[in-house]
């Protein structure tokens, strides 16, 4: 038997104003808050992505970066995700940006698919709405 995770949780981006930041997620991408939604002391926030399990986890870099129960983390400068959305629905993620007033600040096309679109957060993070099948997943 071949161990491995499964799947990705949980990832992580850093920003300035966590309440700001979630404004944002909810407003422009529909994440819901999960359970209370905010950290104690200000640290940081859980979003739900999609139906789940999946989770966006919003931190204050300088917090999370002094450690304390758990382990120091951390990181300055812009991060990225990229959230899976279906190729039909590539047309309303754009208008849904611009009602938002969100830049759009690339499209691009991984080999024969439709194209990723790029745009920042408030705290300049890189988000990408793409297809699966940019990747070729193997059988798990």
């Amino acid at each position: 038997m071949t161990l491995q995770p499964k799947a990705v949780l949980e990832t992580s981006l850093y920003v300035c104003d966590v309440e700001r930041a979630v404004e944002f997620y909810q407003n422009v991408l529909g994440l819901r808050k999960i359970e209370d939604g905010y950290f104690a002391g200000g640290r940081g926030a859980a979003l739900q992505v999609g139906a789940g399990p999946s989770v966006l986890l919003l931190f204050r870099g300088d917090i999370t970066r002094r450690g304390g129960m758990l382990p120091a983390h951390g990181t300055t400068g812009a991060g990225h995700a990229a959230f899976r959305i279906e190729a039909e629905e590539i047309s309303a993620w754009r208008e849904r940006l611009r009602e938002q007033k969100v830049k759009i600040e690339a499209e691009f096309a991984f080999g024969n698919n439709p194209p990723s679109i790029y745009f920042r957060d408030p705290d300049g993070n890189s988000l990408e709405l793409a297809v699966g099948s940019i990747w070729a997943f193997g059988k798990a």
